[in-house]
């Protein structure tokens, strides 16, 4: 955050929806003053089944955002509405193996559509070439008041194509993490956009 990040992408998995078990609301309860503070906001990303059961959770915990899959839940507009009757931006998540057109029946109610450009669930993988075509779809399909965001090999060999997509927010964690000096890493991706 010093180095000018002000959101902070969460990432939350239960070891069903994907594979990898993460970290839930008592850690975003943990952070979420540290955050708050310094002009910060906290976009949740419930990589979770059943993500309607956990909303009010995330939300009372301090969420800004959250964002949810179609897949994870048979009722992806009542999750939408939940999340935003609580008073937090909601967000539609779209997998790489997801049509993007999922997006249009909850378009209207959604302030964030995040595309995966990675399957869900590992850090560290390489951007799939074709989520930039899928983002450019996206940006025709969502109306321009509509959050684009980008998670998944985010690095200074993608971010400039997935910019030019129509991509407005960037989810990068190996390329700013694994560096030898993160700060210097998010300045160098951030003075890209």
């Amino acid at each position: 955050m010093d180095a000018g990040a002000r959101v902070i992408h969460v990432d939350v998995m239960d070891g069903h929806f994907v594979p990898p078990i993460t970290i839930g609301p008592l850690i975003v309860a943990a952070i979420r003053d540290l955050v708050h503070d310094r002009g910060g906001i906290l976009d949740c990303h419930l990589m979770i089944e059943r993500p309607e059961r956990q909303i009010e959770a995330f939300a009372t915990a301090g969420a800004d955002v959250i964002t949810v899959h179609p897949e994870a839940t048979p009722h992806i507009h009542y999750a939408l509405s939940a999340i935003r009757d609580l008073g937090v931006a909601a967000g539609v998540v779209i997998n790489p193996g997801t049509p993007v057109e999922m997006v249009e029946p909850v378009a209207d109610i959604v302030d964030l559509c995040l595309l995966m450009s990675v399957n869900p669930g590992w850090g560290g993988q390489r951007y799939i070439p074709a989520s930039t075509e899928r983002l450019a779809r996206l940006r025709e399909l969502l109306p321009p008041e509509v959050v684009l965001e980008i998670d998944g090999g985010i690095s200074l060999e993608t971010i400039d194509e997935a910019r030019d997509a129509g991509a407005q927010l960037f989810v990068a964690g190996s390329s700013v993490f694994g560096a030898p000096d993160p700060a210097q890493a998010f300045r160098t991706l951030a003075a890209r956009l």
